[in-house]
């Protein structure tokens, strides 16, 4: 699998890189992509449950978006507009299938290493520092919502209670029901 992870970030970084540019990079998803894929050639239970934490549940709305505007013409979320947009080569964006099967890589890995609870924590720590650094990006790119929320398009103000509110959001939804399910079907214990 290593190996494998290795020719996948050798065709995916490049193709994005080259439509999306290196800002891309920072969302949670692709960092998910970067991070599982050095879990998987380390063999790290941490990076690999950090990353199930953070992508099982929004790969599954991705998902669902994708089959809703596949199957009923209309985005039941958004965040999977790009995949109609002829605009964007359409090889680079069959790549972001990935959010289909990484889950089921997820699931795999974190069954083989076992599940590392403080995967949570590093999760959150990594999820609040990308929104404070998709906050300099800019208010056009709203990188991982730090400006606007997806739904209904608010801002709360100041930046760091919309910031604290979208961390609380994705903890809460997220990240924390993924973990207790993973904690409960995976878990090892912690050898201090």
């Amino acid at each position: 699998m290593r190996w494998a992870a290795a020719a996948w970030l050798a065709v995916w970084i490049p193709a994005y890189a080259s439509v999306w540019g290196p800002r891309n990079f920072l969302l949670l998803c692709d960092v998910a992509v970067l991070l599982t894929c050095a879990g998987l050639w380390l063999g790290s239970p941490l990076l690999l449950s950090s990353q199930a934490v953070s992508s099982i549940l929004a790969d599954a709305v991705w998902a669902m978006d994708a089959g809703s505007r596949l199957f009923l013409g209309r985005h039941l979320f958004g965040g999977t507009e790009y995949m109609w947009d002829a605009s964007f080569p359409l090889a680079v964006r069959l790549l972001s299938l990935f959010h289909l099967f990484w889950p089921v890589l997820l699931v795999w890995s974190v069954r083989r290493v076992g599940y590392d609870r403080r995967g949570l924590g590093l999760q959150i720590v990594i999820a609040g520092a990308l929104l404070v650094v998709s906050r300099l990006a800019g208010r056009a790119a709203n990188l991982n919502f730090a400006f606007r929320d997806p739904i209904w398009g608010l801002s709360l103000e100041p930046a760091e209670l919309h910031l604290a509110a979208t961390l609380a959001f994705l903890t809460a939804v997220f990240y924390l029901p993924t973990h207790l399910v993973l904690s409960r079907a995976f878990g090892r214990r912690q050898v201090l």
